[in-house]
């Protein structure tokens, strides 16, 4: 292996060791989010269609990820994305009374 192999395989295991990381988010409105899916091409097109269909449209959002180190995405122009879910369950604790 040659340096700039060795270079570019140390970058995508940095880049999924830091996507792996990412786990949930809050948006604006305090609204919890749980990451269900990362990556590309028609994996994530099925998967968003399954999302959808399981949980609904107002409850599945999608962000366009970096695909910075990953070659064949670098390379074929691709995009990446992540699929989050709206984490229904904590929405319903927080408005539970006491």
């Amino acid at each position: 292996m040659t340096g700039e192999q060795l270079e570019l395989e140390s970058l995508i295991r940095r880049r999924i060791a830091e996507e792996e990381k990412i786990r949930e988010k809050a948006d604006e409105d305090g609204i919890r989010w749980t990451k269900v899916y990362f990556g590309g091409g028609a994996h994530f097109r099925n998967w968003l269609s399954q999302f959808v269909e399981l949980k609904g449209e107002e409850n599945v959002k999608v962000e366009e990820a970096d695909s910075r180190g990953f070659q064949c995405y670098e390379e074929s122009g691709e995009k990446m994305y992540r699929i989050w879910v709206r984490d229904i369950v904590s929405d319903n604790k927080e408005n539970e009374l006491p």
